[in-house]
Formats: structure tokens, sequence, C-alpha cells
């Protein structure tokens, strides 16, 4: 059989509400949720044996090969699919590392797909979302790597009719710990955020066929609860959303997931790339890129 291939791209929270934190220490979250145009590739040729090799701009801040979330999500369906076909996984690594775009994750997620295909699994089997979610919070959401509306602990997903957004998104080579910027927030187990009225006055979301500028619109009313902890952990994120602002054309910068990475939306593709053009000719040492969310 040859190597199957499949793209893990880029998860973005377009907004992310923290309503609070649950007794088993887990947070409850509402999150837009869409996918960039900038992905790793994952390919693999099924095989007797499973292993993992990472190439790539940033295979090297992947870590150890055996913490890879790759390995730990073939692991888990291989204890749940009696007679599971592995084989040999390669990682092209071109999503920065720790930077709040879901980019292990997703490729967890592609990896779940590939080992669906190769064992004629659906990717809706039950095995396989179970293994998603037993592999990280965001493998579940990557796993059709789709718009949509998140909920709980990122396993409660809506399906969501999302135009195509014009952005710039910018890292600045500053690594960000999950756990370390929920801890910032410094909500207790069982500490709620929200309250009732803050639930009646969550915005709604715009119907099919909505334009941009009406989504730009919808999400200005919203925030990312984690993007003030986050930037006193890591300060340059305010440079980076302090950047997209200055822009000419951006419509909306905000920190996606837990950071570092940040995004700004455009009217227009050329206006995004004249935007990262700029950035990145001021920030040379950033990972920019220019494309569309969906």
């Amino acid at each position: 059989m040859p190597a199957l291939i499949e793209d893990a791209r880029a998860k973005v929270n377009l907004s992310l509400r923290v309503m609070g934190r649950r007794t088993d220490g887990y947070h409850e979250l509402e999150s837009v949720v869409a996918f960039a145009d900038c992905a790793d590739r994952l390919s693999l040729l099924p095989g007797p044996e499973l292993h993992l090799v990472t190439t790539g701009p940033q295979a090297q801040a992947c870590g150890e090969t055996k913490d890879n979330l790759v390995l730990k999500a073939a692991q888990l369906l291989g204890e749940c699919v009696p007679g599971l076909q592995q084989g040999n996984f390669a990682l092209d690594k071109v999503l920065p590392v720790a930077a709040g775009i879901g980019g292990g994750s997703a490729d967890a997620a592609a990896a779940l797909r590939l080992l669906a295909r190769a064992n004629t699994l659906a990717i809706d089997d039950i095995r396989v979302i179970e293994v998603a979610r037993r592999t990280g919070a965001d493998v579940p959401v990557c796993l059709n790597s789709r718009a949509c509306i998140m909920t709980g602990v990122g396993d409660t997903l809506q399906p969501l009719a999302l135009p195509k957004l014009p952005c710039v998104m910018v890292n600045p080579g500053v690594a960000v710990a999950t756990a370390q910027v929920f801890a910032a927030l410094g909500l207790r187990r069982g500490e709620l955020k929200v309250g009732a009225s803050d639930v009646l006055r969550a915005p709604a979301w715009p119907e099919r066929g909505a334009s941009v500028e009406d989504w730009v619109e919808a999400l200005a009313a919203g925030c990312n609860d984690l993007e003030a902890p986050a930037i006193r952990i890591a300060p340059v994120i305010a440079k980076v959303i302090a950047a997209l602002n200055a822009s000419n054309g951006a419509w909306l910068a905000r920190m996606s997931g837990s950071g570092a990475t940040c995004f700004a939306i455009y009217e227009n593709t050329a206006e995004a790339q004249r935007a990262a053009e700029l950035v990145q000719f001021d920030h040379p040492g950033w990972w920019v890129h220019a494309g569309v969310l969906s």
C-alpha cells in the first residue's frame, strides 16, 4: 500500500470564554473555532511496527519523539481496535509548538484519520472518537477540522457556517504552556466565572450566508478570556496584537487559544497579504502566515 497523507490544519479560537472550573479541575469553555489554511503534513506507510520520524522547520521544538501525540493517539487506538494496522508515520512540522493553535492536537487527529483510512474505520467510529478525547482536549475538534462552536471541555461540537475570513496569523517564537495560563486565570475547583445573566447575554452568532463584516461585528462583542493571563506570562503577546492592530485594514486582532499565536481578520486577502509583509519586515524573527480561516 502506498503512503497515506493528511494535512493537520492549525486551529484558531476566534473567541474563547471560560465559563468556570469543574470540581475535577477541568475548565468549561465556549469557543468559536475555525481552521487555517496552514498545516503540518503527516504521512503513514502502513506496516507491522509503529514508528515516527519528524522533520521540518519546527521539528526540533517538538521535544522527545516518544512523547509526541501522534504516537499516543496511535497507541491508544491500537488498544481499542484489535489487530489495528499501524506503520511508519512521517511528520513535516511547520506550525509553531505550544502556540495556541492546536498543532500537536491537529497532528494527533491527522494520525487518527490516517489509521482510520488504513483500517477501513469510519471517522465517527465511537472508538476513534473516544481515543481523540483521551489523547487531548483539542483533538476532538481537530478530528474533522471544521468550523464549530466548541463547549464543555472541548468535547461538545456544534457545526458552524462560517465564511472564509482573510487573516494574518503571527507567533513571536515564545512557547506558552496551556496549564500555566489556566493557572494564572486563578479559578478554584468548582468556581464559576460567569453567572446566568452572562449566559443570557452570550452573543448570537450570524446565520448561514452572513458576511465577513457580520462575523467580525459578532466576534468583537466577545473576547478571549485567556488573553490577559497569557500576556502576564508572555508580555510579547501584547506587542503582537499591537502590531496587527497597527496594520492597515485590520478589523479585529486577538490571541488564539492560550497563546502566543495571535490573528487579525481583514476585508480581503490582498489586505491580509500586505499586512503580513509589513509585520514580517518589522519583526523578521516572528512566524507570520497570511491566508484564510474557515
